[in-house]
């Protein structure tokens, strides 16, 4: 099948300004495409890994990837998808953020002899002269019809900045620059930046007579619609200081049931043929399809030695031995203890079990916290350093297992 009607057969595609011509364009020609990544942190995260995996499927494909760092835009930040105005950065952070990006994203995409571009939209944007702008590409647009865009919409009610009102203009216009400047024909995108796309198309249209396409992709949610990517502890990162690879591997490990598949076809690379000998799994059946998951996207992610030490790992936890020295752990230490002991409360905030001491105590209120495969009952139930000389575990719920070792 050409790679259009595998996003579609994946579940990926969402929209596309002219479907026959896109497919046509690809099955005909090498094109080189773009997807933006504004950078609002010192990492990627999970909600970033599906349109790396795109750009790598069309980059197999044999089409070329064009990933746009906004130093510019970022600076102004997109309104798509908020309710209030993003945190403003400095450039310096901005620059830092970019190139850990860079660094991250070259796991998933090839570089090498000109078959990507990294580029930064701050080399043409931070160097325009407004008055110019405005004469060149705000001419082009209707406050009207960007008043529609859900992207605006969503933000009226609680107020939208004139800063953030440019967005549209900056993002169309470097689809406009890569038109120019590298034959881009194509741009992709998350859903909620359709509005966006459609301005750079039109632009493009307008100021060039020049035919160029926009493509969107469905935001990765679950069965309940709601974003993935998310735990109590924050972000699920890529990068392994801020969610080591044992957690990234038993957040995917620990997916609903309804949604094992979807993030299969989705995510991986796995052939559609062998993802089908899943589909019909069910019960503790579908452990299997959730290790396989957990198990590619960490490879994906962390390599293959880190993803067979996280499969270890969780195949000796979830077979009941609990200990593993690769699980999650964390060394106390002198500070921790108080006349010789520490409280289990304690404990679960040290470790980002909960996020603070009432969510620590609600779950020990539920019945939630197990401790040394004992339930902990009380608030201020502590324990002795003795009680970690061989490591000490303990678990939330039936899926989250921590280790607590001493110096």
């Amino acid at each position: 099948m050409n790679i259009v009607e595998e996003f579609k057969a994946r579940g990926l595609l969402a929209q596309c300004t002219d479907e026959a011509a896109v497919t046509e364009l690809l099955e005909k020609e090498k094109v080189s495409f773009y997807i933006g990544f504004d950078p609002t942190a010192d990492s990627l995260h999970v909600g970033h890994m599906m349109q790396m995996i795109i750009m790598a499927r069309m980059q197999r494909a044999g089409h070329r990837p064009i990933a746009i760092f906004g130093g510019g835009t970022g600076m102004i930040g997109d309104p798509s998808g908020k309710s209030d105005m993003r945190r403003m950065m400095t450039r310096e952070t901005i620059a830092h953020n970019i190139d850990c990006f860079m660094r991250q994203m070259s796991r998933f995409i090839d570089i090498s002899d000109g078959k990507a571009l990294f580029v930064n939209n701050a080399d043409w944007l931070c160097n325009l002269n407004y008055i110019d702008f405005l004469r060149e590409v705000g001419v082009h647009f209707s406050v009207n019809r960007m008043l529609t865009a859900e992207c605006y919409k969503s933000r009226m009610e609680n107020g939208l900045t004139f800063l953030e009102f440019n967005y549209m203009l900056m993002q169309s216009y470097d689809f406009y620059k890569l038109y120019k400047d590298y034959r881009c024909r194509l741009e992709f995108g998350g859903d909620d930046q359709w509005s966006n796309i459609i301005g750079g198309v039109e632009l493009i249209r307008r100021k060039e007579r020049g035919e160029a396409y926009g493509m969107t992709f469905n935001l990765l949610t679950n069965s309940e619609g709601k974003k993935m990517g998310k735990t109590e502890k924050g972000a699920v990162w890529l990068d392994p200081e801020k969610t080591p690879p044992y957690d990234f591997f038993q957040y995917w490990r620990n997916v609903g049931d309804g949604d094992v598949i979807k993030c299969m076809k989705m995510l991986t690379f796995m052939p559609l043929d062998e993802i089908s000998s899943y589909e019909n799994l069910e019960g503790s059946a579908l452990n299997s399809a959730k290790e396989k998951l957990a198990y590619e996207l960490t490879k994906l992610v962390h390599g293959g030695e880190e993803a067979e030490k996280c499969l270890k790992a969780a195949k000796q936890v979830f077979a009941g031995s609990g200990v593993s020295e690769n699980m999650p752990t964390t060394k106390l230490e002198d500070s921790d203890f108080s006349d010789g002991s520490v409280l289990v409360v304690d404990l679960l905030v040290k470790s980002g079990l909960a996020p603070s001491k009432s969510e620590a105590k609600r779950l020990i209120k539920d019945g939630g916290i197990t401790v040394a495969d004992k339930k902990a009952a009380s608030f201020d139930e502590s324990l002795g350093r003795g009680a970690f000389d061989s490591g000490l575990i303990i678990r939330k719920g039936k899926k989250t297992y921590h280790r607590f070792v001493t110096e």
